[in-house]
């Protein structure tokens, strides 16, 4: 039996990866301060023997762990914040976990952290963090000069993404292992793999009316056209047609509603043939459309459709306030990822936008037959048929009304997130959705944990 501990604990990723490793462990001790995430932990894996709140009072266990696990907040860092730093009040909480490691020696440990940690104070904090970590070598590299606080650890440091691990997000994070100097240091990160489970997986079949964006919400909304762009031949008798999403730079993914008469689109791109072919399950990126250079512009099998037994297809967005002539205003960002955004706290950072077969009043009507897409262009009012995105056979859903120029916009649900950050469904949460949704946000990806930590020597 292992021993472990953790610091900025949250919701227990950790012991899910070591759970899902089959590890028999005994967790010494477990810390956060957030309450709500400390009653989502004992809820999943009861209350720890020693649970206390404030790192700075928590005692350090005399007896050297087999591994420590240590995340600390992450907003000092983050892209999306302020870039405080190590000035900010959580940027200097790394020390205490570098305390932690110098007075109880653990054979290994794990800190995680945002990309941004790299960038912060001009790449000055991280390569700070490097040299009090790794007193022996960095990344197989001995270390020459060693600092005088730096502790006696090999350590290997990666940035390692959540899609490049079985997981549909696009969610970059560093990881920095560390290996005691008397243990075999011989470590490797886990090798990438083909992304095999798609958005549309993760996605819940009936989801309350409560996710969809209110009218109000969606009034608030814009997007700028950028132009349509020319496509060849959808070989559904040859026809052409000219297709933009609302940021005029993709469509959306191709849908199997027809499966006698499969679509093809032959894509313009610098390739040998001189374009690529899109088909079922594809997306298209027309970002800089008349560029002669511009290849993989199509995205093979990516996650942004539902299959055709959920009769939609689907799209991730984000809500971003952008100021425009008119002032600061809400965009409508259409994605190109086989994955979901990175997850944080703020849920406009991930929204589902859903094509559906209906339109508003101001757009005139076309009888539609199964089969047969649509391209809803706002600006002529007018309805192109034969191209992408699909129109689906599934007429009544539900009776909400609010729509966006033929589009239903809703928020990812707490299920949604928590599958998307690797918990199974058996975890669950006694909380408000609200702290759901912060404590998935805040969480570690369960399998990227799960995949380094099958690579230690336990």
């Amino acid at each position: 039996m292992i021993k472990v501990g953790s610091d900025f604990s949250g919701v227990g990723a950790f012991n899910q990866a070591l759970m899902r490793l089959d590890i028999d462990y005994e967790e010494i001790f477990a810390c956060d301060m957030d309450k709500y995430a400390r009653q989502t932990f004992i809820h999943n894996y009861g209350e720890p023997k020693y649970f206390p709140y404030d790192v700075y009072e928590r005692e350090i266990p005399t007896e050297s762990l087999d591994i420590y696990m240590t995340s600390p907040p992450c907003q000092a860092f983050s892209l999306s914040g302020k870039r405080l730093g190590v000035s900010e009040e959580r940027g200097i909480l790394f020390y205490n976990s570098l305390e932690f490691i110098k007075k109880n020696k653990p054979r290994y440990f794990i800190f995680e952290n945002v990309k941004g940690l790299l960038s912060s104070e001009k790449g000055e904090t991280f390569k700070n963090w490097l040299e009090l970590l790794g007193g022996k070598s960095i990344n197989n590299t001995p270390t020459l000069f060693k600092n005088e606080d730096s502790v006696d650890y090999h350590i290997y440091w990666k940035i390692l993404n959540a899609k490049k691990y079985g997981v549909p997000q696009n969610r970059e994070r560093v990881f920095i292992i560390g290996i005691r100097d008397d243990e075999d240091n011989n470590f490797e990160f886990p090798n990438e793999v083909p992304l095999e489970k798609k958005l549309r997986d993760v996605l819940e079949e009936n989801v309350d009316d409560k996710y969809y964006l209110s009218n109000k919400m969606l009034e608030l909304l814009t997007y700028k056209r950028k132009g349509s762009v020319e496509i060849a031949n959808i070989n559904k008798g040859g026809q052409k047609g000219s297709v933009a999403d609302e940021n005029g730079e993709y469509i959306g993914c191709l849908s199997a509603t027809d499966y006698k008469l499969p679509k093809l689109i032959q894509v313009k791109s610098a390739t040998s043939k001189g374009y690529e072919e899109a088909t079922e399950g594809d997306s298209i990126n027309f970002t800089q459309p008349n560029s002669k250079t511009r290849r993989g512009r199509v995205g093979k099998q990516v996650a942004q459709t539902l299959d055709t037994g959920c009769s939609q297809s689907v799209v991730i967005a984000a809500i971003r306030g952008r100021e425009s002539e008119d002032g600061w205003k809400q965009q409508l960002e259409i994605g190109s990822e086989e994955a979901s955004n990175s997850l944080t706290t703020a849920q406009k950072d991930n929204v589902l936008v859903y094509d559906y077969k209906r339109f508003n009043d101001t757009i005139e009507k076309h009888e539609l037959t199964e089969g047969e897409t649509t391209l809803i262009d706002s600006y002529n009012k007018s309805v192109h048929k034969d191209v992408s995105p699909t129109i689906t056979t599934r007429i009544n859903r539900s009776n909400h009304t609010h729509l966006w120029d033929g589009y239903e916009i809703r928020k990812l649900t707490p299920r949604e997130c928590f599958r998307l950050m690797d918990f199974p469904d058996t975890f669950t949460w006694p909380v408000s959705n609200t702290q759901a949704y912060k404590q998935a946000g805040n969480s570690i990806v369960v399998n990227v944990l799960y995949n380094i930590l099958k690579n230690l020597r336990l």
